[in-house]
C-alpha cells in the first residue's frame, strides 16, 4: 500500500503547543530540536520537507538538529503552525487520545534507549539512532489515526515495512531503512548485522522492559543484566522528566481536549496574525509598512488601534484605524505614559490600574476606549514604533496577547524588507569594489608576466650554470608574487572563503578563472578553459589550500606551453562525485597541450628539486602541491606523453552531515 512520505500524523497537543512557543520566542536550534525531536509526527513532517526537491540534491539527513539547520526557524516555524491548523482537525476520542499517549510514550523510551546504546557502544551518531528510534513505529501512528477496518489491520501488521518505505523516501539511506526493516528479527539473527539494526532492534525490546529484552541485550551486544536493568531505569527517569516538562501525565488516565482546545485558540490566534498581515500593503519605508498595517490590526483584535512611529526621540502619530489621524507628536522621555514606555522598555504594557497620564487620556479620547494596550514593535535592533490598542480592563489581556502575536510576525517581514535592502546595496557595492581590485591586479600581472617571460630567453642564452640558479630564485619570487596578488583578487570577492574548513571546488575555479587569465594566458596563443560538473562539488578543504593547488597546477600548465609555436590549451576540468578505495571524493583535472615530461623530470616528480622553468611542471610548485594534497588525506597523480601532461588530484568529498548544517 504506498504511503506519501508528507503524511500528516496527529500529535499530542502539549507538544504541539510547546514547539509553537519555542518559535514565537525565537529559542535556540537545540532547545526547539529537543522538542520536536520528541514527537514521532513532528519529526516525520521535518523529515519529508528537508529532504524534498526543495532543497535540491542536499546529502543525507542524520539528525534533527540537521534538518533544523536546513530548513531554519522561520520555515520550520510555518511548518509547526500548518501541522497545528491540520491537528486541530483530529478530534479523537478519549480511548484514542490514551493511545496516543501511549504511542509517544513507548517511541521516545526507544529514542531515548537507542542513544544511550549507541554511546555505549560506541556507534559514532547517537543522535541517529535517536531519530529513527522515534520513527520505528511510525505504521502504528498512521494505524492510530485510521477509522477501523481492513485499511488499519494493514498498518499494525506491517509496521516495520512502513518504516523502512519512509525512512527510504525521505533519503535518511539503505542502512536507516535496514534498521527499520530487521526491527523485529530474532536476536541471533542479526549478531553480525550492521551496528544500527542492532541499535534499533534492542532499543524496541528493551521499550518493552520485560525478560525477553534483557536477555536480547546479552546475545547481541554482551551486556550484562545488572547494566541493562540500569539503562532501562535510567531512561524511565527521561522519559517521566520530559512529560513533567511538557505537562503530560504518564500515571493518570490521559485526556488531551483541555489542551486540544487551547492548542486550537492559539493556532488560530497565530493564523489571524499571520493572514491580517497578507491584507496589509507593504511600502517601502518602514514607517510606511507599519503604518499601512493598523487597520488589519483592528480587524484580528475587533478594536480601533493607533500607530505611533519613532524618529529621533520622537513619537509621532502615523495611522488610526477609526478615521484620519489626528495631528499629534509628542517626545519619548520621559518616559511617562503607556506609549512613551512602551517605546523605551520596547515591552508590551496594558494600563490596568495604573494612573493614566494626560497623554494616556488624550489616546483613550482619541479611541473612545476606557483602557489602552501598548505594543512596541522593532525593527533590526531598535523599536520602530508602538501600536496602541484602546480596549476594557476585561478584554485587555486577550487584546494584548493576540496584538503580541502580529506584532511578532511583522518585526519579521521588516527584518526580511531592511535585509533584502541592505545586502542589495552591498552587493552592488561589492560589486564595484572587485572590478576595481581586479583592474588593478590585470595591471600589475601584466609587467610580471612580461619580465618572466624576459627572464625565461635571458636564461637560455646564457651558459652559466651560476646565473641560471639565480635566474631561477628570481622566476620563483616572481611567481610567489604573482600568487599573492591572485590570493588578494580572491579575497576580495570572498573575504570569508579562507576561513572555512570546507569549500565549492566549482565556485572556487569560476572566480580563478578570470585572474588566472588576466596573470598567466594574456599571450593570445595561449587558452584556458573550464569544464564544471553540474553535481555538488563541496570539499573537505579550506579555500585558501585549494587556491594555492590551483594556481601552481594551472601556472606549470601554462609554463609548459612556452615553447609551442600555436600557444596551445590549458584545461581545468571538475567531476563528482568519483568512487574510489570506498570514498566519495571530488576529482580536479589540470592538463596542457605541451610536449610532455622529460623522463628525468618524471623520476623526480613531487619532489622538491631545481625545477627546469620552462618545461613547466617542475621545482618546489609540485612538491608544495603534493605536500598540501597528503595533509588533506587527498590523491594526487600524473598522466603525460607526447600530446600533453595532466595532473589529477582526488580531494575528499565534504562530509555530508556538515555540509546539511551549513
Amino acid at each position: 500500500m504506498e504511503i506519501a512520505p508528507d503524511i500528516q500524523l496527529p500529535s499530542l497537543p502539549e507538544v504541539t503547543l510547546r514547539a509553537l512557543e519555542a518559535c514565537h520566542q525565537e529559542e535556540s536550534y537545540r532547545t526547539i530540536s529537543e522538542i520536536v525531536s520528541a514527537d514521532t509526527a513532528l519529526v516525520s513532517r521535518i523529515l519529508a520537507l528537508a529532504n524534498s526537491s526543495l532543497y535540491g540534491a542536499y546529502t543525507q539527513i542524520r539528525s534533527i538538529d540537521q534538518a533544523l539547520l536546513r530548513l531554519g526557524t522561520h520555515r520550520f516555524h510555518t511548518l509547526v503552525l500548518t501541522a497545528a491548523l491540520r491537528q486541530i482537525l483530529y478530534e479523537l476520542g478519549a480511548d484514542q487520545w490514551q493511545q496516543l499517549r501511549d504511542f509517544w510514550r513507548h517511541s521516545l523510551t526507544t529514542a531515548m534507549t537507542a542513544r544511550a546504546l549507541a554511546t555505549l557502544t560506541r556507534y559514532p551518531e547517537p543522535d541517529q539512532a535517536f531519530m529513527l528510534g522515534m520513527l520505528h513505529n511510525v505504521g502504528e501512528l498512521i494505524a492510530l489515526k485510521t477509522p477501523p477496518g481492513d485499511i488499519q489491520q494493514y498498518y499494525f501488521d506491517h509496521q516495520s515495512e512502513i518504516a523502512a518505505k519512509l525512512v527510504s523516501d525521505w533519503g535518511l539511506g539503505p542502512m536507516a531503512s535496514d534498521a527499520m526493516l530487521y526491527q523485529q528479527a530474532l536476536p541471533a539473527d542479526i549478531r553480525d548485522a550492521g551496528h544500527l539494526v542492532k541499535l534499533i532492534s534492542l532499543a524496541t525490546r528493551l521499550a518493552q522492559s520485560d525478560a525477553a529484552g534483557i536477555a536480547a541485550a546479552g546475545t547481541i551486544f554482551g551486556l550484562n543484566e545488572e547494566l541493562t536493568r540500569e539503562i532501562n531505569r535510567r531512561i524511565d527517569q527521561e522519559v517521566e522528566g520530559v512529560a513533567k516538562s511538557l505537562g503530560i501525565p504518564l500515571s493518570a488516565d490521559y485526556d488531551a481536549r483541555a489542551s486540544h482546545e487551547k492548542l486550537k485558540q492559539t493556532v488560530l490566534r497565530q493564523a489571524m496574525a499571520t493572514q491580517a498581515l497578507d491584507l496589509s500593503p507593504l511600502q517601502d519605508s518602514t514607517q510606511a509598512c507599519l503604518a499601512a498595517t493598523v487597520t488589519s490590526l483592528t480587524l484580528i483584535t475587533g478594536l480601533p488601534s493607533l500607530y505611533f512611529g519613532g524618529t529621533d526621540n520622537e513619537l509621532t502619530l502615523y495611522s488610526a484605524s477609526n478615521g484620519e489621524p489626528a495631528d499629534l507628536s509628542v517626545s519619548a522621555s520621559p518616559a511617562s505614559s503607556l506609549l512613551t514606555e512602551a517605546y523605551t522598555t520596547i515591552a508590551p504594557l496594558i494600563l490596568g490600574d495604573r494612573e493614566p497620564s494626560v497623554l494616556d487620556r488624550q489616546l483613550m479620547n482619541l479611541l473612545h476606549a476606557p483602557s489602552l494596550v501598548a505594543l512596541p514593535v522593532t525593527g533590526g535592533d531598535r523599536c520602530a514604533g508602538v501600536f496602541i490598542i484602546g480596549t476594557d480592563t476585561e478584554g485587555a489581556q486577550q487584546a494584548e496577547e493576540i496584538g503580541r502575536l502580529f506584532c511578532f510576525q511583522l518585526s519579521r517581514v521588516l527584518s526580511d524588507l531592511q535585509a533584502g535592502a541592505e545586502n542589495r546595496q552591498d552587493a552592488m557595492t561589492d560589486e564595484l569594489a572587485q572590478q576595481a581590485i581586479r583592474r588593478q591586479v590585470h595591471e600589475v600581472s601584466n609587467p610580471l608576466t612580461i619580465i618572466r617571460q624576459y627572464i625565461y630567453q635571458l636564461r637560455n642564452r646564457l651558459d652559466d650554470t651560476d646565473v641560471h640558479q639565480q635566474l631561477d630564485v628570481i622566476r620563483e619570487e616572481l611567481d610567489r608574487a604573482g600568487d599573492l596578488l591572485l590570493q588578494i583578487g580572491k579575497s576580495w570577492h570572498n573575504p570569508s572563503a579562507g576561513h572555512s574548513e570546507d569549500c565549492d571546488l566549482n565556485e572556487e575555479l569560476k572566480v580563478l578563472r578570470d585572474l588566472l587569465e588576466d596573470g598567466l594566458f594574456s599571450d593570445e596563443k595561449k587558452t584556458l578553459s573550464l569544464q564544471l560538473c553540474e553535481d555538488p562539488t563541496t570539499i573537505a578543504a579550506p579555500a585558501a589550500i585549494v587556491r594555492q593547488i590551483v594556481i601552481n597546477l594551472v601556472r606549470n600548465a601554462a609554463e609548459a606551453l612556452d615553447d609551442m609555436t600555436d600557444g596551445g590549451k590549458v584545461s581545468i576540468r571538475s567531476v563528482a562525485p568519483v568512487w574510489q578505495s570506498n570514498r566519495t571524493w571530488v576529482e580536479l583535472e589540470v592538463s596542457d597541450t605541451g610536449e610532455g615530461l622529460s623522463p628525468d623530470i618524471q623520476r623526480n616528480l613531487f619532489s622538491p628539486v631545481k625545477s627546469t622553468k620552462g618545461r613547466g611542471h617542475g621545482g618546489l610548485g609540485l612538491s608544495v602541491v603534493k605536500q598540501l594534497v597528503d595533509d588533506m588525506e587527498g590523491i594526487v597523480n600524473c598522466r603525460t606523453g607526447s600530446a600533453g601532461t595532466a595532473f589529477r588530484v582526488l580531494f575528499p568529498m565534504a562530509d555530508k552531515n556538515k555540509v546539511a548544517e551549513e
